[in-house]
């Protein structure tokens, strides 16, 4: 194998895409008795989801599977007694399985760097277990990255009050570690892994298939290796590259699905690692940062993330709830208890938004959570005699029908529970009653939660002015399309225009004409085993709801961690921004910041304006602001707006990056968004609320002048709002996303046509397809828009908006590839059945596509020095027959093609 880990960025490759689909399953003693037996049960459910796994062209190389189980003491006491190491009782020692390359120098630094951070942090090392594998049963790709594999032993100080203390000290001593080599210049550090390191359980896992785990680690087929309770995973990686630390399970779970706001959730917790203070950690808390393990996959940060919240001395289903919570804002038959608890918790965190099935285990107590949609499936069966089996099908263990108590399968936002110290399956109500009991969540939410309409009204918005409408049009870059096709369908029903599919106008890259910056970013969608979801039938588990102010300590909980200002919609109207604006309530207040810059400035200007913006923005954070309001309604005859979402992108990463995101909400006061993929993309990039002024403003003039019949400007907008907002969810659902709180930030697009510079300092870790513009490009755009509307010589015409074409052809509007020239050329030789016809439109469609159509149509055939002779060439006749068209959905194309595709298909 070439590489041990993702392969570096290459061409349209970026590591930051991958994900994995799987099957997982546990098995446990209800009583918490230990045997072999729950091992050997456990592989063979593994075995029985080979199935869910696959493998690359080497057929003996699996995706990766695994197993996590209770600490062997028995078996442990007995091997390690024979190689001198003395192991104290159960819970006064840990012992970590180590992944190491295969460098004996490289191998030896890491052993007395391991040795080294175990003493400093007031622990004794105990000594080394060599793990021999059996080598021979795996592929040739995973032997070729096969790591070294060796157990530490280390002993419990007397200073630890419990186990819990101590497992938390581990924690700190693997992150230390982990911190330490990512540091260092070792070549192959990344062979190293730490897969546990626990005084409660171990994980044994690699790049195997799922009959390959018990006869690659010989020490599952010792009778004295026993547990109560052990999780399995078998891997399918549907668009990734397998790597031995990506095998699952993890330290606290396993996970079958994806988590698609993932890099939004990555984002905040970087913004809330400077506010950690913590007396269980003491100083300690700032040896675990980064908490998340950079460049690691999606399941392994969600492990991460549970795994901080934890040690913060939750529970480990209070910690799963959080990262993944049922739906409850539309929730009407759910205790007013249970909402207080997930209400008060969304001002904590986010939810980890997307299909996911979860076995977790913190060696104590076994469960799994479904996700709030319920789109993995997940069974379990309890046996008579006391066994409880859970994985992602029925029928992976054979039961004897006599021996089964009952069936059930796991419910969408529900946690199916064992608690094998109490002995018994715990009631997914009765784990949340508990937790909504613990504390007064309810009475903290009605002193510190502030709703919108509990501000008072403001006498200070700002009315239309129609004198100046048609110049901030132009300035904004709105044209006659925007007006007619896509907003008046918005202000008269309520939703977005319909539209074919298709698209034959050149990317934003590529287009002659000044562009939005939203033009530069394509939206994601659900693919492959990722599903979206039906935002119509689903309402139930949708939201628009967001909160707004300053988030506290995650370590902690208190009434202030609810002081925040709750918006039941994203977009503002301008009194309602207004009141935001006057508001001084329970601390929280706002200050407006202008996103504006000299137009003669240029690129130089620009990039000066947002630096300004940033450290204004920082200023006022340090003064206790919790509301940024970043406007452009002050530009003028000489300053420009700065593009909102390069300023909402761009101040939202530079707080990240000073650690100060999660200390206030922004807010956006714009003249430019006006469709629904412009606000996607700033509440995408952090924006918490829009007020898309102008865009009102137009409608109120689209009524005056007679464009919008039969309709006023109170139900203009509020058709026009509703239909943004709905198709934000729809925008949202295409990702199997469900909660505008999770897609605030989550950055769930590819930048196409925008430089690198641009894209690492102000959309950090934005997926970027291809090079572009840079920040002159961007203000070269802003100059075209401003010049149409300060021109040098005035012309007095209400036709000055630009047609657009976009959408349409128009004579003097966008490019488009399949115009009235090529489509009669098209129609007149298929009409005529005439070669010479097709071949000149066969030209204008080539010509036209090099010079600023396609991307492909930019690409250049190498030729050979010298040709190859014809006889050494396949024939087309044979290569034709290894074309496919079967994907191909009909209403994707014609009738009539289809019809001609299977003709050819069948020749």
């Amino acid at each position: 194998m070439k590489y041990k880990h993702f392969p570096p960025p290459q061409g349209m490759y970026s590591p930051a895409n991958e994900h994995d689909a799987c099957g997982v399953g546990f098995i446990c003693n209800l009583k918490g008795d230990k045997s072999h037996g729950i091992i050997e049960k456990a592989l063979e459910i593994l075995v029985n989801l080979t199935h869910r796994g696959a493998c690359g062209c080497d057929a003996t190389t699996g995706d990766g599977a695994g197993i996590l189980m209770q600490l062997p003491h028995r078996f442990l006491q007995n091997v390690c007694g024979g190689i001198g190491i003395q192991l104290p009782d159960v819970g006064e020692y840990g012992m970590g399985f180590v992944f190491l390359p295969q460098d004996d120098q490289q191998r030896q630094y890491c052993v007395e760097q391991f040795e080294q951070i175990v003493r400093t942090e007031g622990q004794e090392f105990l000594g080394w277990r060599d793990i021999a594998p059996d080598s021979s049963v795996i592929g040739d790709v995973a032997r070729l990255a096969e790591p070294r594999l060796r157990q530490i032993f280390i002993g419990r100080s007397t200073g630890l009050a419990d186990d819990a203390a101590f497992e938390r000290k581990l924690y700190v001593i693997r992150r230390v570690m982990e911190n330490a080599i990512a540091n260092s210049e070792l070549p192959d550090k990344q062979a190293f892994y730490i897969p546990s390191l626990s005084c409660r359980t171990v994980a044994y896992k690699g790049l195997l298939l799922a009959d390959q785990v018990e006869r690659y680690y010989t020490d599952l087929r010792d009778p004295d290796m026993a547990t109560a309770l052990a999780l399995v995973h078998q891997r399918y990686s549907t668009n990734t590259f397998p790597t031995w630390d990506l095998a699952q399970p993890f330290r606290f779970l396993c996970h079958n699905g994806e988590i698609n706001t993932l890099r939004g959730n990555v984002n905040w917790m970087q913004a809330r690692q400077n506010l950690f203070e913590s007396d269980k950690f003491g100083s300690d808390i700032k040896k675990l940062l980064p908490i998340l393990t950079p460049g690691a996959s999606d399941s392994a940060i969600l492990d991460n993330a549970i795994e901080l919240l934890y040690h913060t001395g939750r529970s480990l289903p209070h910690s799963v709830l959080m990262t993944i919570p049922e739906a409850w804002q539309n929730h009407n038959t759910m205790s007013d208890s249970r909402k207080a608890f997930l209400e008060y918790h969304s001002c904590i965190m986010e939810p980890w938004d997307g299909p996911a099935s979860i076995p977790f285990t913190d060696g104590r107590c076994l469960g799994a959570v479904l996700d709030r949609n319920g789109l993995r499936p997940s069974r379990y069966t309890v046996t008579k005699d006391g066994l409880v089996i859970m994985a992602s099908e029925t029928g992976v263990l054979e039961i004897d029908p006599a021996n089964i108590d009952y069936l059930g399968r796991l419910e969408p936002g529900r946690i199916f529970l064992i608690d094998t110290d109490q002995g018994r399956i715990v009631d997914d109500d009765e784990i949340k009653d508990d937790m909504a009991a613990r504390k007064p969540y309810r009475k903290w939410l009605k002193k510190n939660l502030i709703s919108l309409g509990d501000l008072p009204a403001s006498a200070n918005a700002t009315a239309t002015d129609f004198s100046t409408v048609r110049k901030r049009q132009q300035l904004f870059g709105y044209t006659l399309e925007d007006l007619r096709i896509l907003m008046k369908p918005m202000a008269q029903g309520g939703k977005e225009a319909l539209g074919s599919m298709g698209a034959d106008s050149p990317i934003a890259a590529l287009s002659d004409r000044p562009q939005l910056l939203y033009g530069y970013f394509k939206q994601l969608f659900a693919q492959v085993t990722n599903p979206p979801l039906d935002a119509i039938r689903e309402e139930l588990v949708t939201s628009n709801i967001t909160n707004i102010g300053t988030e506290r300590d995650l370590f902690q909980e208190t009434e202030e961690h609810c002081r925040m200002l709750k918006l039941e919609h994203p977009v503002l109207v301008n009194e309602e921004l207004e009141r935001i604006r006057e508001m001084d309530v329970n601390g929280i207040r706002s200050v407006t910041l202008p996103m504006i810059y000299k137009v003669a400035d240029g690129g130089t200007g620009l990039e000066a304006a947002m630096d300004e913006l940033c450290i204004a923005a920082s200023k006022s954070i340090s003064e206790g602001v919790a509301i940024l309001i970043i406007s452009d309604r002050s530009a003028t005859a000489e300053y420009a707006p700065i593009p909102a979402l390069l300023a909402t992108a761009g101040l939202h990463h530079h707080l990240i990056r000073d650690g100060l995101r999660t200390r206030c909400g922004i807010l956006v006061e714009s003249g430019e968004p006006r469709e629904v993929h412009h606000f996607c993309l700033l509440f995408g990039y952090g924006a918490c609320a829009v007020n898309p002024y102008l865009a009102f403003e137009t409608l109120d003039q689209m009524i005056l002048e007679d464009l919008l019949p039969d309709t006023d400007i109170e139900k203009a907008i509020a058709n026009y709002i509703k239909s943004i907002e709905k198709g934000v969810i729809k925008v949202m659902s295409k990702m199997g996303i469900s909660t505008l709180h999770s897609y605030r930030g989550a950055q769930i697009f590819d930048s196409v046509g925008l430089s690198s510079e641009v894209i690492d300092k102000h959309f950090t870790w934005t997926n970027q397809c291809v090079e572009g513009i840079g920040i002159d490009g961007i203000a070269r755009e802003v100059k075209m828009r401003y010049d149409r509307a300060y021109p040098a010589t005035e012309v007095d015409t209400k036709l000055d908006l630009d047609v657009g074409g976009l959408y349409q052809w128009r004579r003097d509007g966008e490019f488009h590839l399949l115009n009235p020239m090529t489509i009669a050329k098209l129609q007149e030789a298929t009409r005529t059945e005439n070669f010479q016809t097709y071949e000149e439109y066969a030209r204008l469609i080539n010509d036209q596509s090099e010079q600023l159509g396609t991307l492909r149509g930019l690409f250049k055939f190498k030729t050979l020095p010298e040709p190859i002779p014809l006889d050494e060439v396949e024939p087309w006749t044979e290569i034709v027959k290894r074309f496919k068209t079967g994907a191909m959905s009909y209403g994707s194309i014609s009738k009539e093609a289809h019809e001609t595709l299977a003709i050819a298909m069948n020749r």
